[in-house]
């Protein structure tokens, strides 16, 4: 195994390089805003504009390498983000951070992208598994790492923006000095919501309120941490510490979808959510401990939603069209994200921090709300029929090529 690894250490290094930089940036800019009184609303729509980029980039960046090229799109990339990263500090008004988080967005799915592409390219039938597992691992861990580094300094000078900027260009050394071989075009997928929508109505629909719970917390979670009264090492912790429960019950989850019917699963897993909403609404927890406990029931749940889906969605996918469908719930998702944000950032400056979670708790009421119409529409599927569940990396880093990656299919469908 580490003699596979090896020629792709530079390709892992360079992608660790750059999640952590979006670790750091991604944290950083609501609890800075929190210090200089941006509103709820103006730091909710920084996570539209990620949302919105990154989607962009994932449509785009397939057209960019054609025409120029995997280094230097990816340098591009790298270098942008960079100066992007240095732009929010130099102007602290939220009407540039939202679009600069938006281009901030689009170059980090470009630069992930052709990363992905480059493993892809060197990984075979029998090491596809191993090089998906360590890179999975190696992006958890270095987004884990940039959210944590927060705790290590004060948030309301310039040094975690400096930071984030100087990881950002060193995530193009290891690829630009690599002798890794220039990988084949990369995959490109389109968004075809009635075709999705006639494989399943209910991946469709449960996708697109995962990604508007998914987007508002991850847009918003540290706003709510910093007014509830957490330091800033805890709300690092209130950041992460979901994402990790999220990874880690993904294990259990994909265990019980193979057993039974992935849609009652579902359903469970968003009661479990809803139950962590109604906590955070109506209890109000108070202290670390309480809070954090809360937030890793809460990733527990949304961030195993996703792959129970797509596993649902492909057992009623015919054979050869499992990239088209994934890829285009990954779009759903990214519209999702979009909405989400915006919506909870609007909710809590009007009514409150708490409304992140009404928000949240009202996506998850809808989705078990259609799943069990849906469960009385159209039966199970049979246990024979079913694909194998896969344990993907959180949703909000994965692009078309993460797809290709795991399930060493060619995505060719254009991007529209």
């Amino acid at each position: 195994m580490v003699r596979s690894l090896l020629p792709l250490g530079a390709l892992l290094l360079g992608s660790a390089f750059l999640l952590f930089a979006g670790g750091v940036n991604g944290l950083i800019l609501p609890v800075r805003g929190e210090i200089e009184g941006f509103s709820a609303s103006a730091l909710g729509l920084l996570g539209t504009g990620w949302a919105l980029g990154y989607v962009a980039g994932c449509l785009l960046t397939p057209r960019l390498v054609a025409r120029v090229g995997h280094i230097r799109s990816f340098g591009a990339m790298c270098a942008i983000a960079s100066i992007a990263v240095l732009l929010s500090l130099l102007m602290l008004t939220p009407w540039v951070w939202i679009p600069l988080r938006g281009i901030s967005g689009f170059c980090f799915a470009g630069a992930a992208m052709i990363v992905e592409s480059w493993l892809n390219e060197r990984a075979d039938r029998n090491s596809r598994g191993r090089i998906f597992g360590v890179y999975t691992m190696v992006n958890l861990a270095a987004t884990t790492a940039g959210q944590l580094a927060l705790t290590l300094g004060d948030p309301s000078g310039f040094f975690f923006f400096v930071l984030a900027a100087l990881v950002y260009s060193m995530a193009l050394l290891p690829t630009a000095l690599s002798a890794t071989t220039t990988p084949t075009a990369l995959a490109s997928v389109s968004l075809d919501l009635p075709a999705l929508w006639r494989n399943s109505p209910i991946a469709v629909f449960a996708v697109l309120m995962t990604g508007l719970s998914n987007g508002s917390f991850g847009a918003l979670s540290a706003v709510y941490a910093a007014r509830v009264g957490l330091t800033l090492r805890e709300v690092a912790f209130f950041a992460s510490v979901p994402i990790l429960a999220g990874a880690l019950a993904q294990i259990p989850v994909g265990e019980l979808s193979d057993r039974f019917d992935r849609r009652k699963v579902l359903i469970g897993i968003a009661a479990l959510a809803l139950v962590a909403d109604g906590i955070f609404v109506l209890v109000s927890p108070s202290g670390t401990w309480a809070n954090l406990a809360t937030a890793g029931i809460f990733g527990a749940a949304v961030f195993s939603m996703y792959p129970l889906i797509v596993a649902h969605a492909n057992d009623h996918a015919s054979p050869g069209t499992y990239f088209q469908v994934s890829g285009g719930l990954l779009l759903v998702f990214g519209i999702g994200s979009i909405i989400g944000p915006t919506v909870a950032g609007f909710a809590m400056t009007a009514y409150g921090f708490t409304s992140l979670f009404w928000v949240t708790a009202g996506g998850h009421v809808l989705l078990i709300i259609f799943a069990v119409l849906r469960l009385r529409a159209r039966p199970g599927v049979a246990q024979e029929d079913k694909t194998a569940f896969k344990v993907q990396p959180i949703v909000r880093t994965s692009t078309p090529e993460t797809l290709v990656l795991a399930e060493g299919e060619e995505g060719t469908a254009e991007p529209t």
